[in-house]
């Protein structure tokens, strides 16, 4: 009995190429980071940015063939979600246990606030109201995914998603890029820059990116505050299509509990349970990074940078200004709650 059905091996087959290239993006930006070290003594931008940094200017500059797109897809999207899976076992929950449930209120407190905040900055810059919720979803829950996911519960256009994702995949980018300049300028800790990383940085890749230079503790804490960021999605989309009098119908449970973030749950608990040993410990770290380097890859050649002129500058003062607020308003949580 062949081990794969003629599906998935020709499903296999068209992501082979694209696949290649994320490595080979992968590989360009472990390489410069190597150069940096042998250069400056110090990595001042870690391989995973500069894979991110890479694959964007690859696919800015250059018109790929279709032929690249399911392997980029599967670079972006599912080997990112299986390096969170095995991210999950080096998840010590002792080293960021200390902030508990306060935490997880706070961080639900900055999505409602930032949501209600970054819609009404749209309908004052005259965005439409549909365009202004796109905004504020992915502004404040998960950038690109919460628009993709909210898109259809408020029925709006595919030209305003166009442009709300536009904006989000570009500040994102710069959000990973300006994040640890922003840690370091105003002296967070560790676990204070993860927080604020997490309840900042779009999507999860990009956490991973933003937080990886900034130390372990702030990889793990920025995290898991990410994944319950992202755990708000069902739950708000299903309110707002209660309030459409939608009854909530487009809400799959895979947006209420993705499987990747019950497998991080789920490794977590092993890792906290001492059921891993070191060497298993060794593999799945080794996955993660391998699997994380080539999801930023994945996601830099999916952002043409060029794609800005066709969103309008209202989106783009829009979606910018969002993000400064939802940056001040997740400081303010930090300090309200005494992390430290």
């Amino acid at each position: 009995m062949p081990l794969l059905s003629m599906p998935a091996l020709a499903r296999l087959t068209a992501s082979l190429p694209g696949l290649l290239l994320s490595l080979a993006v992968a590989g360009a930006g472990l390489i410069l980071e190597r150069l940096e070290f042998r250069l400056l003594g110090f990595r001042p931008i870690e391989g995973l940015v500069l894979a991110i940094v890479v694959g964007t200017v690859l696919r800015s500059s250059v018109r790929l063939p279709p032929a690249f797109t399911p392997g980029i897809r599967v670079s972006a999207h599912f080997l990112l979600e299986c390096a969170i899976v095995s991210l999950g076992a080096s998840v010590s929950l002792a080293a960021i246990g200390q902030a508990g449930p306060r935490l997880v209120g706070g961080i639900a407190i900055v999505v409602l606030a930032s949501i209600g905040v970054s819609f009404a900055i749209g309908r004052m810059l005259g965005l439409s109201p549909k365009l202004a919720f796109l905004i504020a979803f992915g502004n404040s829950i998960c950038g690109n995914s919460a628009i993709a996911a909210s898109a259809p519960v408020v029925e709006a256009s595919a030209e305003d998603v166009a442009a709300s994702i536009a904006f989000t995949a570009v500040l994102g980018i710069a959000a990973v890029l300006l994040m640890p300049i922003i840690g370091l300028a105003i002296h967070l800790s560790q676990v204070q820059y993860g927080v604020f990383a997490g309840l900042t940085v779009y999507a999860v890749p990009q956490v991973l990116a933003a937080t990886a230079p900034m130390g372990a503790v702030s990889l793990q804490t920025g995290t898991l505050v990410k994944l319950v960021r992202v755990l708000m999605l069902g739950p708000l989309l299903f309110i707002v299509g209660l309030a459409r009098g939608l009854g909530g119908r487009h809400v799959s449970i895979a947006h209420v509990l993705p499987w990747f973030i019950l497998g991080f749950a789920v490794m977590a608990a092993l890792r906290a349970a001492d059921l891993f040993s070191p060497a298993a410990l060794s593999v799945l770290a080794s996955t993660s990074s391998l699997f994380t380097t080539m999801a930023m890859a994945g996601l830099g050649l999916t952002v043409d940078v060029r794609s800005l002129r066709q969103a309008g500058g209202r989106v783009i003062l829009a979606a910018a200004v969002s993000l400064v607020a939802l940056c001040i308003i997740s400081m303010a949580m930090i300090r309200l709650l005494g992390i430290l």
